[in-house]
Protein backbone atom coordinates (compact mmCIF):
# COMPACT_ATOMS: atom_id res chain seq x y z
CA UNK A 1 0.00 0.00 0.00
CA UNK A 2 1.61 3.68 -0.87
CA UNK A 3 2.11 5.74 1.64
CA UNK A 4 0.03 9.10 1.63
CA UNK A 5 2.03 12.07 2.30
CA UNK A 6 1.06 13.74 6.17
CA UNK A 7 0.31 16.83 4.56
CA UNK A 8 -2.24 15.75 2.31
CA UNK A 9 -3.48 14.07 4.66
CA UNK A 10 -3.68 16.74 7.14
CA UNK A 11 -5.16 19.16 4.13
CA UNK A 12 -8.02 16.47 3.55
CA UNK A 13 -8.42 16.73 7.61
CA UNK A 14 -8.74 20.46 7.38
CA UNK A 15 -11.35 20.44 4.73
CA UNK A 16 -13.14 18.17 6.39
CA UNK A 17 -13.66 19.74 9.60
CA UNK A 18 -13.74 23.42 8.09
CA UNK A 19 -17.10 21.82 6.57
CA UNK A 20 -18.30 20.09 9.70
CA UNK A 21 -17.97 23.63 11.31
CA UNK A 22 -19.42 25.47 9.15
CA UNK A 23 -22.63 23.39 8.98
CA UNK A 24 -22.86 24.10 12.60
CA UNK A 25 -23.26 27.44 11.69
CA UNK A 26 -25.17 27.95 9.05
CA UNK A 27 -27.47 25.54 5.80
CA UNK A 28 -25.33 23.34 3.76
CA UNK A 29 -27.20 24.87 0.93
CA UNK A 30 -25.22 28.49 2.26
CA UNK A 31 -21.51 27.08 2.35
CA UNK A 32 -19.41 27.83 -0.86
CA UNK A 33 -15.82 25.99 -1.50
CA UNK A 34 -14.54 29.53 -0.66
CA UNK A 35 -16.05 29.63 2.85
CA UNK A 36 -14.24 26.14 3.06
CA UNK A 37 -11.03 26.99 1.77
CA UNK A 38 -11.17 30.37 4.21
CA UNK A 39 -12.26 28.19 7.47
CA UNK A 40 -9.58 25.17 6.44
CA UNK A 41 -7.11 27.82 5.70
CA UNK A 42 -6.20 25.54 2.71
CA UNK A 43 -6.83 27.55 -0.98
CA UNK A 44 -9.64 26.80 -2.74
CA UNK A 45 -7.18 24.84 -5.60
CA UNK A 46 -6.39 22.08 -2.63
CA UNK A 47 -10.07 21.48 -2.23
CA UNK A 48 -10.53 20.98 -5.74
CA UNK A 49 -7.14 18.50 -5.77
CA UNK A 50 -9.36 16.60 -3.29
CA UNK A 51 -12.81 16.70 -4.48
CA UNK A 52 -15.35 17.78 -7.08
CA UNK A 53 -17.41 20.22 -4.93
CA UNK A 54 -18.90 20.39 -1.98
CA UNK A 55 -21.22 17.43 -2.31
CA UNK A 56 -18.48 15.45 -3.03
CA UNK A 57 -16.84 16.47 -0.20
CA UNK A 58 -19.73 15.50 2.09
CA UNK A 59 -20.42 12.33 0.29
CA UNK A 60 -16.90 11.21 1.41
CA UNK A 61 -17.18 12.61 4.53
CA UNK A 62 -20.47 10.48 5.70
CA UNK A 63 -19.12 7.32 3.81
CA UNK A 64 -16.25 7.52 6.06
CA UNK A 65 -17.81 7.41 9.05
CA UNK A 66 -20.68 4.88 7.72
CA UNK A 67 -17.34 2.83 7.41
CA UNK A 68 -16.18 3.47 10.31
CA UNK A 69 -19.47 2.67 11.86
CA UNK A 70 -19.71 -0.64 9.67
CA UNK A 71 -16.31 -1.46 10.92
CA UNK A 72 -17.43 -1.40 14.52
CA UNK A 73 -20.16 -3.81 13.79
CA UNK A 74 -17.90 -6.26 12.16
CA UNK A 75 -15.76 -5.78 15.19
CA UNK A 76 -18.53 -6.69 17.61
CA UNK A 77 -20.37 -8.98 15.86
CA UNK A 78 -20.14 -11.90 18.38
CA UNK A 79 -21.32 -10.04 21.10
CA UNK A 80 -24.41 -9.61 23.60
CA UNK A 81 -26.10 -6.31 22.54
CA UNK A 82 -25.37 -4.11 25.34
CA UNK A 83 -21.52 -4.95 24.84
CA UNK A 84 -21.97 -4.51 21.17
CA UNK A 85 -23.37 -1.29 21.59
CA UNK A 86 -20.34 0.52 23.73
CA UNK A 87 -18.30 0.83 20.77
CA UNK A 88 -20.65 2.84 19.04
CA UNK A 89 -21.76 5.17 21.84
CA UNK A 90 -18.37 5.91 22.63
CA UNK A 91 -17.67 6.49 18.59
CA UNK A 92 -20.79 8.75 18.88
CA UNK A 93 -19.06 10.41 21.52
CA UNK A 94 -15.92 10.85 20.26
CA UNK A 95 -17.26 12.39 16.73
CA UNK A 96 -19.97 14.38 18.67
CA UNK A 97 -19.60 17.26 16.37
CA UNK A 98 -19.54 15.24 12.96
CA UNK A 99 -23.12 13.55 14.19
CA UNK A 100 -24.66 16.69 16.23
CA UNK A 101 -24.17 18.24 13.14
CA UNK A 102 -25.52 15.67 10.44
CA UNK A 103 -28.46 15.22 12.87
CA UNK A 104 -29.36 18.52 13.45
CA UNK A 105 -28.55 19.92 10.16
CA UNK A 106 -31.43 20.70 7.72
CA UNK A 107 -28.56 20.72 4.87
CA UNK A 108 -27.58 16.72 5.71
CA UNK A 109 -31.04 14.41 5.33
CA UNK A 110 -28.28 12.32 3.39
CA UNK A 111 -26.56 11.74 6.43
CA UNK A 112 -29.85 9.97 8.04
CA UNK A 113 -30.72 8.10 4.96
CA UNK A 114 -27.31 6.28 4.55
CA UNK A 115 -26.97 6.11 8.81
CA UNK A 116 -30.79 4.22 8.30
CA UNK A 117 -29.75 2.18 5.00
CA UNK A 118 -26.49 1.13 7.12
CA UNK A 119 -28.35 -0.12 10.05
CA UNK A 120 -30.87 -1.99 8.11
CA UNK A 121 -28.03 -3.60 6.24
CA UNK A 122 -26.51 -4.52 9.86
CA UNK A 123 -30.39 -5.31 11.70
CA UNK A 124 -31.40 -7.77 8.56
CA UNK A 125 -29.90 -10.87 9.88
CA UNK A 126 -30.79 -9.74 13.67
CA UNK A 127 -34.65 -9.92 12.78
CA UNK A 128 -36.09 -13.39 13.84
CA UNK A 129 -39.82 -13.88 13.41
CA UNK A 130 -39.52 -17.16 14.00
CA UNK A 131 -39.67 -16.04 17.73
CA UNK A 132 -42.58 -16.58 19.64
CA UNK A 133 -42.75 -13.34 20.24
CA UNK A 134 -42.40 -12.02 17.06
CA UNK A 135 -44.37 -14.72 15.26
CA UNK A 136 -47.19 -12.08 14.07
CA UNK A 137 -44.83 -9.65 12.58
CA UNK A 138 -43.78 -9.44 9.56
CA UNK A 139 -40.13 -9.36 8.92
CA UNK A 140 -40.30 -5.71 7.16
CA UNK A 141 -41.99 -4.10 9.43
CA UNK A 142 -40.32 -5.53 12.65
CA UNK A 143 -37.01 -4.69 10.82
CA UNK A 144 -38.63 -1.12 10.04
CA UNK A 145 -39.43 -0.77 14.04
CA UNK A 146 -36.00 -1.29 14.99
CA UNK A 147 -34.03 0.64 12.59
CA UNK A 148 -36.19 3.58 13.20
CA UNK A 149 -35.92 3.50 16.74
CA UNK A 150 -32.16 3.22 16.98
CA UNK A 151 -31.71 5.70 14.47
CA UNK A 152 -34.45 7.69 16.49
CA UNK A 153 -32.29 7.26 20.04
CA UNK A 154 -29.40 8.32 18.46
CA UNK A 155 -30.96 11.31 17.07
CA UNK A 156 -32.21 11.92 20.74
CA UNK A 157 -29.14 11.13 22.47
CA UNK A 158 -27.09 13.22 20.56
CA UNK A 159 -29.34 16.22 19.85
CA UNK A 160 -30.04 16.26 23.63
CA UNK A 161 -25.80 16.83 24.05
CA UNK A 162 -25.69 12.82 25.51
CA UNK A 163 -27.18 13.23 28.69
CA UNK A 164 -26.71 9.58 29.65
CA UNK A 165 -23.20 8.10 29.43
CA UNK A 166 -22.32 5.93 26.67
CA UNK A 167 -22.42 2.72 29.31
CA UNK A 168 -25.58 3.95 30.24
CA UNK A 169 -27.24 3.92 26.36
CA UNK A 170 -25.10 0.53 25.46
CA UNK A 171 -27.20 -1.34 28.40
CA UNK A 172 -30.44 0.25 27.81
CA UNK A 173 -30.28 0.11 23.86
CA UNK A 174 -28.96 -3.64 24.47
CA UNK A 175 -31.79 -4.52 26.49
CA UNK A 176 -33.99 -2.96 23.98
CA UNK A 177 -32.64 -5.19 21.45
CA UNK A 178 -32.68 -7.90 23.16
CA UNK A 179 -36.49 -7.98 23.92
CA UNK A 180 -37.30 -6.88 20.63
CA UNK A 181 -35.68 -8.85 18.28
Amino acid sequence: MAKIDRRILKSQEAIKNGLIELMSEKKFDDITIQDISDKANVSRGTIYLHYLDKYDLLEKLIAEHINNMRELCEATSESEYSEANLPWFKYLERNYLFISTMLKSKGAPYFRSQFHEFLIEEFKDEVDITKEKNTELQEEVLLQFIVTSYVGLVEWWVVKDMPISPEEMALQVGILLERNL
